[in-house]
């Protein structure tokens, strides 16, 4: 089971103090919560994709390449890449180039956002998203698994003997999560390839993510990945964390009340009933998480989003060590005793090689001379078939 944290990348007013951080000062807390998140324990940091403010994550790929550089352990990932706005050709290589800067210490998660004008920005038709998502991971998917491909869709130019370089570290594609709040049809796409189902799992009650999760595990086995059991899922989340339950209320409430996303809407008691926000003392953090793994079952990632709405650096810090102190350790026990043998470990880069290779040798691509195009001659690598690209 991996632990971490996640981050919409939000510049938020602090409703205490008046005061909106600067984009310089959002970037540089950023981080500092990621090398906070590994100093405590925690397995994962994520940053969401956005191109408008007031976010500051346009390019995930340079934030989660300098965070990786330092750090250890951590797996960099992000919450969401969007992919029915970036040219998957472009994602294909920016996220293999951050695989090879982490060592394997990445993978991402695939969504279609929730930023309407963000279609026509990059050229594209909103009312076309989902067709976008479907048909562009459908090019990614190959341009990470072919050597040379030949590829014609609806919503880009045809590709005609085309590589995309770098290869993926090992020749293991990064491993891939598919995002959604409410979309069965991301939940088809993930099972159909095999990849992770991430139910973002904020906005909505549990009983509402189960219901994309019972129908991902049971199309997961239908295409022949594994059991239901097997099935990779993750899940998002949110929390407040303070030492006293009462403190944590009283903390957290004038951010909530604030909040674009709540205000004007549901008490923040109500909506902590409704949703998965989880607000309280670590103990009252374990207890409702532990309530995700009683309707949904075993899974593989759980992430919250500990600092929006205009949260302080230092209000963040302290919720990290309450979280990698005292919630994370306990739900790690709590959770391994209860899992069912034959659910799935949560995907590693080392996993994903040893599930290609066993024991045998892994590849390292190496170039052939250059040719100065992909369109004739031979195969670009040297352990492949001499072939003529495409064919």
């Amino acid at each position: 089971m991996q632990f971490g944290i996640f981050s919409v990348s939000d510049i938020t007013r602090d409703p205490t103090t008046g005061e909106t951080p600067t984009e310089a000062e959002r970037i540089k807390a950023s981080v500092a919560i990621a090398q906070k998140a590994e100093e405590v324990g925690l397995d994962v940091f994520a940053i969401g994709e956005h191109h408008n403010p007031p976010f500051f994550s346009s390019s995930p790929t340079t934030l989660l390449a300098h965070i990786a550089a330092l750090t250890e352990r951590l797996i960099v990932t992000t919450s969401t890449t969007l992919i029915t706005t970036n040219d998957p050709v472009k994602i294909a290589e920016d996220y293999a180039m951050l695989q090879h800067l982490s060592g394997g210490r990445m993978d991402l998660m695939l969504g279609r956002g929730n930023t309407g004008p963000v279609y026509p920005w990059f050229g594209q038709d909103i009312r076309q998203g989902l067709p976008l998502a479907l048909e562009n991971y459908n090019l990614l998917h190959r341009l990470w698994r072919e050597d040379v491909v030949d590829w014609e869709g609806q919503f880009r130019t045809a590709l005609q003997g085309f590589t995309s370089t770098p290869r993926p570290l090992d020749d293991v594609p990064p491993f891939v999560w598919h995002g959604s709040i409410r979309t069965p049809e991301i939940a088809e796409q993930a099972a159909y390839y095999g990849n992770g189902f991430f139910a973002n799992h904020i906005f909505w009650p549990t009983s509402h993510s189960k219901r994309l999760i019972d129908f991902y595990r049971q199309r997961f086995e239908h295409y022949g990945h594994g059991t239901a059991k097997q099935a990779i899922v993750g899940l998002g989340g949110q929390a407040y964390i303070a030492k006293r339950s009462q403190d944590a209320w009283n903390e957290f409430r004038p951010y909530f009340n604030a909040a674009p996303v709540y205000g004007n809407g549901p008490s923040l008691e109500e909506f902590e009933d409704m949703t998965p926000l989880s607000v309280g003392s670590p103990q009252e953090i374990i207890d409702k998480t532990l309530t995700f793994h009683d309707a949904i079952g075993d899974y593989q990632r759980q992430l919250w989003l500990i600092d929006h709405a205009g949260l302080p650096l230092g209000a963040v810090l302290d919720q990290l060590e309450l979280l990698g102190g005292e919630v994370v350790p306990v739900l790690r026990k709590e959770l391994a005793d209860r899992k069912d043998p034959e659910s799935a470990e949560a995907p590693t880069h080392q996993s994903l090689i040893k599930a290609k290779y066993g024991d045998g040798p892994v590849r390292q691509p190496r170039p052939n001379a250059n040719r100065g195009d992909n369109l004739t001659g031979t195969s670009p690598y040297q352990d492949t078939s001499t072939a003529k690209a495409g064919q």
